[in-house]
């Protein structure tokens, strides 16, 4: 049998949508913008695959600290170890 161990493993419940807010997002969380510095919520949208950071950061809150193309860069503390996560604007939500 093969060893099967994707980025999306284990998020069947994890990366689940609601039932009546399924499908695609609005076109304005592609064009968020953020400030560096800025707080933001790492919440996955299961329907756009492209530019999802890894499951172990969703729910989790990180700073801004730059722009790579169409994603941000944010920093995130991950047990004693500061990481660096690649994201699409999607996948982001501003804390309030």
């Amino acid at each position: 049998m093969a060893h099967h161990n994707g980025p999306r493993k284990k998020t069947r419940y994890k990366f689940k949508k609601d039932l009546r807010k399924r499908g695609l997002p609005p076109v304005t969380s592609v064009i968020q913008h953020f400030e560096i510095g800025d707080r933001v919520h790492v919440v996955c949208e299961p329907s756009i695959q492209k530019g999802m950071p890894h499951r172990r950061f969703h729910g989790k809150t990180g700073t801004v600290i730059g722009r790579r193309g169409r994603a941000w860069l944010l920093t995130i503390r991950d047990g004693d170890a500061d990481k660096t996560v690649i994201s699409r604007p999607q996948h982001l939500k501003a804390q309030k």
